[in-house]
C-alpha cells in the first residue's frame, strides 16, 4: 500500500503523464513492482494509461478523492467570506463549486442583498449536480486538469449531454473550449444551463497548483451593470484570494 501511495503522490506532483520505467527509477523501486502496482491502480481508476504516450497519469478516482476532501467544511469555511463579499459587490449570485466525476456539485450559494435586480431564480442550489462541461465553474476546473483526466471523464460521445440544446457535442470540441478557457484564465457559459442566464467561472488552486474548486457568478444575460470585464476582474481577484487561503501562499506566489 505504501508504494501505491508513493506512486499516486508522485503523479500528483507532475504536470503530465509519466512512464512506468521513469516512475520506478525516480521512486527507487523494481520495474516489476511498479508495473504491478500501476496495473492494480488502473483497474481501480486511480491512474489512467495513455497508449499513445505509453505513460500513466492520475485517474478519475484519484481526482474524486481530492474533491471529496475539499467538499467538507474546511473549504466552505474558507470560502464563505469570499463568496459573500463578491455577491455583495457584484449584486449577483455567487457559487462555490467542485467537480465530482463529470458533474459540478455546488457547496455554497450566496445571493446578493435583497432587492438587487441582478438576482434571479437559479437551478444551482447547494448540493445540486449539473454536467461539468456545461457550467462555468465546472469548465474552469476541467480546463486545468490533464487532458488524460478529461478524456477519462468523457469516454463516450453520449456523455456530453445538453440541457438547452447548446454546448460541446464532441470531446474535440470540449477540449478546444477548455484550451481557450485555460489561456484566458476564466470560463464562460451563456444559456448552456438555463435559458436567459450567463455565468463566468474562475478556478481555485491548491499548493500543488491543481484546481480544487471554482467560484462562479450568474446573472441575466441582458443585465450587466458591471460589464463582462468588471465581473471577470472581480471574480479573478476573489478566486486568487481563496487560492491563497487554500494553498497557504500569497496571491501570485
Amino acid at each position: 500500500m505504501g508504494r501505491a501511495l508513493d506512486i499516486l503522490l508522485h503523479l500528483a506532483g507532475r504536470t503530465g503523464p509519466v512512464r512506468a520505467a521513469t516512475l520506478a527509477r525516480e521512486l527507487g523501486m523494481p520495474r516489476s513492482s511498479a508495473y504491478h502496482i500501476l496495473t492494480v491502480l488502473a483497474e481501480r481508476g486511480f491512474v489512467t494509461y495513455l497508449p499513445g504516450e505509453r505513460a500513466y497519469g492520475l485517474g478519475v478516482a484519484a481526482f474524486e478523492i481530492g474533491s471529496a476532501y475539499l467538499r467538507h467544511e474546511p473549504l466552505e469555511r474558507l470560502a464563505q467570506p469570499v463568496v459573500r463579499r463578491l455577491a455583495g459587490r457584484l449584486g449577483q449570485t455567487v457559487h462555490l463549486g467542485v467537480v465530482y466525476g463529470a458533474e459540478t456539485v455546488y457547496l455554497l450559494k450566496e445571493r446578493p442583498p435583497r432587492g438587487r435586480a441582478a438576482d434571479t431564480a437559479l437551478v444551482t442550489d447547494i448540493g445540486v449536480r449539473l454536467p461539468a462541461h456545461l457550467t462555468a465553474s465546472g469548465r474552469a476546473i476541467l480546463a486545468h486538469l490533464p487532458e488524460a483526466q478529461v478524456r477519462a471523464l468523457y469516454p463516450r460521445p453520449g456523455d456530453l449531454i445538453t440541457r438547452t440544446g447548446r454546448g460541446p457535442r464532441s470531446l474535440a470540441e470540449l477540449l478546444g473550449l477548455l484550451a481557450a478557457d485555460r489561456r484566458r484564465g476564466w470560463s464562460e457559459e451563456t444559456e448552456l444551463v438555463s435559458e436567459g442566464l450567463r455565468s463566468l467561472g474562475a478556478a481555485v488552486f491548491d499548493h500543488h497548483g491543481h484546481p480544487v474548486a471554482a467560484l462562479s457568478t450568474t446573472w441575466r444575460r441582458h443585465y450587466a451593470p458591471h460589464g463582462t470585464d468588471g465581473v471577470r476582474d472581480a471574480l479573478a481577484r476573489a478566486a486568487a484570494r481563496l487560492t491563497s487561503a487554500v494553498s497557504g501562499r500569497a496571491p501570485g506566489g
